[in-house]
């Protein structure tokens, strides 16, 4: 018997199911080690040597029944994730289990049966440089976490973290407020022609002023516009040009972890964290009636866009014989990244299988699987196939006014004659964009003809700034800057919103009071962290970790200039900012001052400014609700063992408590707590008895 070990226990199913008998498959789920939670775990003196431990009392079974297995099976194959942190948990399983110096590693960029077979046929030693690549981040992000977090609760806010990336994204974010902030709006105008051919009283077509007298012209103000139309009374209106071409549009490369995160973002409005959590399922194997668990697309952890060239052969022959021979190109497309310090590993993110269409799995999948699912399929297919070929036309019409000025307005269009890649999406017609809309009104313009003006519109418009970020713009700035990677893009964005840094509106991030001050006292202590240069530099020096530059040095050159600031940081001044929101309407009665909102280890509590001459401190009521039996406030308490639970503010007149936020009814069949619940369908109070599961709905007017 062999024992091949990989992370996940999805993961060990299927791979279960391709080799049979003579394996067994079990996973580690995850890391077995890692630095100790609680201390730094890093010896700066000895070259910045990381502590392993393992604290988890569950690692420490699962690593007993691991060696028990490794020494009845006859070998045993390290089979984690084909990349750094893989690398790295694949050497502490070695170093755990007796297996160090053995040529035992086995990766796959799918998992199928042939890719898994493939890859125990050639196992090779362990990737040393691979695992320093992983070590030096992990020990580089333990220092800057564990340094200046605790600055940063001591100085603005219990409870906070600073990170390399975190910090260096959060201020991406602000920076971006503050151009909004800054921006003055620019009047302009925009002046539309409405246009038939001379006899004629369609079609209508349109036609923007562009330019006056040869040169490009912009309207400003009302007045100039008011002008322009005083000019053009009485003018006559020629075709002066018109130009006819054909345009050709690519398609987009496969996806990468970060484009597929773009993608998910706007198409789908699935999160960062959701995206990457259900890609992840669909690369280990998902559940399929009938079949058992079964993968369905390559690693998602990657920043390639190349597809093997035996998988580029089959996708064409699929594509002749799905959309016909002039659907697929003559050679395979090629396409080359345009991001920063890509990491060439693995393929791009594709389907395993081109026979499983995402319209066979449409009833077996779950919704949000079905959807990333045909997200990939789709972008994949369609990066194999021929351009979208349009026709295009434009023409330049002068208006020759009574004084001799004249003045050139512009009309564009195009339309789709062969639809190449665009079959994969099913595209019939083309968008009802503007530039579009004059498609079949053009084609009978030619050079001198004679136009009639039907009317003039004008427009006015102000200039806009540039947009918040949104998760897809977020992670392609980032990607761009070369601010992090792409797999830890989600945790990012996760870390921003749980620490209260940013909020969304409108699907937009915005950064809070906190994160501003958070940023303003980074910049002003930790200039390197927070600037996006300095950390795009670094993510390249710890690229090449990978090919074999030394960790520690890397580390040692930057920890210097890191310390002197982390104790500049730390001694400066004594008193903690105090923000707004902090601020409370209760008046502390033993000195008069306004007492703010702390967190302590039961929860929020009151405690005076003027600590430590003045040492009141008061229980916060933060009411979430309202009680049921008496129509009081509900606030949330904490129990002796720190349990969070919900408790009528008139205790103790009314003794009622929940462990659950309640409704602010009683169930009207057995009389019982009631629970809110909201979802797609609207808000409706569900009875906590499970006997009972009376449901009173609300509507969605109250969501």
């Amino acid at each position: 018997m062999k024992l091949v070990i990989v992370e996940s226990p999805s993961k060990a199913k299927t791979i279960q199911k391709y080799l049979g008998q003579g394996y067994r498959v079990m996973a580690s789920g995850g890391h077995i080690c890692d630095l100790p939670p609680k201390t730094l775990g890093i010896d700066i003196a000895d070259r910045f040597k990381p502590e392993y431990v393992v604290t988890d009392a569950k690692k420490k079974e699962l690593i007993k029944r691991l060696r028990k297995e490794v020494k009845d099976s006859d070998f045993t194959y390290l089979a984690t994730d084909p990349d750094r942190e893989g690398e790295a948990i694949s050497w502490h399983l070695a170093n755990h289990l007796g297996l160090n110096g053995l040529r035992n590693r086995i990766e796959f960029n799918e998992i199928t049966a042939k890719a898994v077979r493939s890859a125990i046929e050639a196992p090779r030693a362990i990737n040393m440089n691979l695992v320093d690549a992983q070590q030096a981040r992990r020990v580089l992000d333990r220092l800057v976490g564990y340094k200046v977090s605790p600055i940063l609760s001591r100085k603005i806010k219990s409870g906070l973290s600073g990170g390399r990336v975190q910090s260096a994204a959060l201020k991406m974010i602000v920076d971006r407020e503050r151009e909004i902030n800054a921006f003055v709006p620019q009047e302009y105008w925009n002046v539309t022609a409405h246009l038939t051919k001379a006899g004629e009283r369609s079609p209508v077509f349109k036609a923007m002023l562009a330019d006056h007298a040869g040169a490009k012209v912009k309207l400003t103000c009302e007045d100039e516009v008011k002008a322009l139309l005083a000019a053009l009374e009485g003018a006559s209106w020629k075709v002066d040009k018109v130009k006819r071409g054909v345009s050709r549009s690519r398609p987009a490369a496969p996806f990468t972890t970060s484009t597929l995160q773009q993608d998910g973002s706007q198409k789908l409005g699935l999160s960062a964290p959701q995206i990457m959590q259900i890609a992840q399922q669909l690369y280990e194997g998902v559940d399929i009636p009938g079949e058992g668990q079964t993968a369905l697309v390559t690693y998602i952890r990657t920043d390639s866009v190349r597809i093997s060239a035996d998988m580029q052969a089959l996708t064409l022959d699929f594509i002749r014989k799905k959309f016909g021979d002039e659907y697929a190109p003559a050679k395979p497309n090629y396409y080359a990244t345009k991001a920063q310090n890509v990491q060439d590993a693995h393929e791009a993110i594709r389907p395993v299988n081109l026979m499983r269409s995402p319209e066979s799995l449409q009833d077996k999948l779950p919704r949000n699987h079905y959807r990333l699912y045909k997200l990939i399929y789709d972008r994949y297919l369609a990066s194999q196939m021929t351009d979208a070929v349009y026709n295009t036309m434009t023409v330049r019409v002068e208006a020759d006014t009574v004084s001799g000025d004249n003045y050139g307005f512009k009309a564009s269009g195009k339309a789709l004659v062969f639809k190449g890649y665009t079959a994969v999406y099913e595209i019939e017609k083309n968008s009802e964009d503007e530039e579009n809309e004059n498609s079949g009104n053009l084609p009978a313009l030619e050079d001198g003809d004679k136009l009639n003006l039907r009317n003039i519109k004008t427009e006015q418009k102000f200039t806009k700034p540039l947009p918040r970020y949104s998760e897809a713009t977020l992670i392609k700035a980032m990607e761009e800057n070369g601010i992090g990677r792409p797999s830890t893009y989600a945790t990012v964005i996760s870390v921003l919103t749980k620490r209260e840094y940013v909020t969304k509106e409108q699907k937009l991030f915005k950064p809070t009071q906190l994160g501003e001050t958070v940023t303003e006292f980074m910049e002003q202590w930790f200039r390197n962290i927070v600037d996006i240069h300095f950390t795009a530099d670094m993510e390249a020096k710890l690229d090449k970790i990978e090919h074999g530059a030394e960790w520690q040095k890397i580390i040692e050159d930057f920890y210097p200039g890191f310390a002197d600031e982390v104790a500049r940081a730390a001694y400066n001044g004594t008193r903690k900012v105090v923000l707004p929101e902090d601020v409370s309407d209760v008046i502390c009665e033993k000195c008069g001052e306004r007492m703010i909102i702390k967190e302590g280890r039961y929860g929020k509590f009151l405690a005076c400014p003027n600590y430590p001459a003045c040492k009141n401190i008061k229980n916060f009521v933060e009411p979430v609700g309202k009680c049921p039996v008496c129509g009081g406030d509900i606030t949330k308490r904490y129990s002796k063992t720190g349990k969070v639970f919900y408790g009528c503010a008139n205790y103790p007149k009314c003794k009622f408590m929940s462990w659950e936020i309640p409704a602010p009814i009683l169930c009207p069949q057995c009389g019982k707590t009631m629970r809110i619940v909201e979802d797609s369908d609207g808000k409706r109070y569900v009875c906590t008895d499970k006997a009972c599961n009376h449901t009173v709905f609300v509507g969605k007017e109250e969501k």
